[in-house]
């Protein structure tokens, strides 16, 4: 097929006609297809079923003599601070484990911001209305803690390198109010961008007019490739301590897609003097964490290398949906130009790119033939894409078949309407 915008208004009509007609016959076989979110399939989910049974009826002592059913260890057991510690290219005194989800804790430090403020700061709800740089498309619940603090959000371009460093380095430099910026370095959601290195030096060297400026540093995903080793990006602890921002960083980090998204383990990490006063707080707020929790990951992984291991049988798993992803993208929407999409290395997202005003389209076709996709808009602030462009695919959970199966629709739904969006734009012509 040749491009949609060299056919003759009368080829476009025939290629809706039989488009439609393929997707009326697919409304007519009851599909019920989920891809609306990023969560591990089962077969991910059993590669960790050893965790069940890692601990014995006697087997509740972590190093050092530390019973975890009791009190007490504010920031972790020293075996799973480690680990993480490994992970990050860290020391463990860096280093704060917290319970299964690292979103609750970023809405945690917002909150705690919000109203007592960053050490020796005010509080942010004090100074005026507080805003935030969202590099877009970008990630919907971190979009989603903002608007439920009502802080004003700030759209950045996402570029092949990461967000767009020039804008970014005059905003924050001019705007005491701009208290944050959202970052997703490796395998960014939804784009599977990965910073570039300058990108990770820019960022660490920014010079914010807020002196209570912080960088949320989510690496959800740093530990998700899908073939080969490691990706490594620079230290942002380490890049922001040489330039006189220690205090800037704040990363996360998660096995909620390593292990059991329900019970798993996840932490900050900062500077020393960021982790002593998170801890005043956890002192206020809670007599411990679930650590008989970490001593079964600490047991089952042994070390960070451990994890490593782990993630490799991830990656077989996943591969094959992503590559099944690229394949019917590249067979169905290729060099029709209606559409462009990613083609990660690691993540758990494919970000499309449709002709400008055909997201939501797509996401309602998609929706009338049995396929569930996260709402247009979804990766942009406030749900709104100004291109009504980008659709975040998320592969993880169905099986092979059902994906292949939901991509056929979703395939299907981009050229109808594609051809209908070119005949709209031929009668105005």
């Amino acid at each position: 097929m040749k491009p949609y915008n060299t056919l003759t208004p009368a080829e476009l009509e025939a290629e809706r006609g039989a488009l439609a007609a393929q997707h009326e016959s697919y409304k007519g076989r009851g599909l019920k297809l989920n891809m609306t979110r990023g969560v591990p399939s089962l077969d991910q989910l059993d590669l960790s079923r050893g965790l069940l049974t890692c601990l014995g009826g006697d087997d509740y002592m972590a190093e050092g003599g530390l019973d975890c059913r009791n009190y007490g260890s504010l920031d972790g057991i020293p075996e799973m601070k480690r680990m993480f510690a490994g992970i990050l290219d860290l020391e463990p005194d860096e280093i704060i484990v917290g319970g299964n989800s690292s979103l609750a804790l970023m809405f945690d430090n917002i909150a705690s911001n919000m109203s007592h403020g960053v050490r020796d700061g005010q509080a942010w709800r004090v100074q005026g209305q507080p805003k935030f740089l969202c590099p877009s498309p970008g990630y919907d619940r971190h979009f989603s803690i903002c608007q439920y603090f009502m802080i004003d959000m700030i759209p950045v371009a996402m570029t092949a390198e990461g967000p767009d460093m020039d804008t970014v380095e005059k905003l924050v430099s001019s705007d005491p109010m701009i208290k944050g910026m959202w970052c997703v370095p490796v395998f960014s959601n939804p784009t599977g961008i990965v910073y570039s290195d300058e990108t990770v030096h820019r960022i660490a060297r920014l010079k914010p007019a807020a002196k209570d400026f912080r960088v949320y540093w989510d690496n959800a995903y740093a530990i998700h490739q899908l073939s080969g080793e490691k990706r490594r990006i620079p230290n942002l602890v380490r890049e922001c301590a040489e330039a006189g921002n220690e205090n800037m960083p704040l990363v996360f980090a998660s096995f909620s897609k390593v292990t059991f998204s329900g019970a798993a383990v996840t932490c900050i990490a900062s500077s020393k003097s960021n982790c002593s006063y998170i801890k005043q707080r956890l002192s206020m707020q809670t007599i411990g964490p679930d650590k008989l929790r970490q001593l079964m990951h600490a047991k089952f992984f042994g070390s960070a290398d451990g994890v490593y291991a782990h993630m490799h049988k991830h990656a077989a798993i996943l591969k094959p949906k992503f590559d099944l992803i690229e394949e019917m993208l590249s067979n169905s929407l290729g060099g029709l130009d209606i559409a462009k999409w990613t083609t990660p290395e690691g993540g758990y997202f494919v970000s499309v790119n449709a002709m400008q005003g055909c997201a939501k389209r797509i996401v309602q076709l998609c929706a009338e033939a049995g396929v569930s996709l996260t709402p247009a808009g979804a990766t942009y602030p406030y749900g709104c894409d100004p291109r009504d462009s980008n659709i975040r695919i998320a592969p993880t959970f169905p099986p092979l078949e059902e994906l292949r199966q939901a991509m056929e629709v979703f395939c299907l739904s981009v050229k109808l309407a594609g051809v209908e969006k070119q005949l709209a734009l031929a009668a105005k012509a």
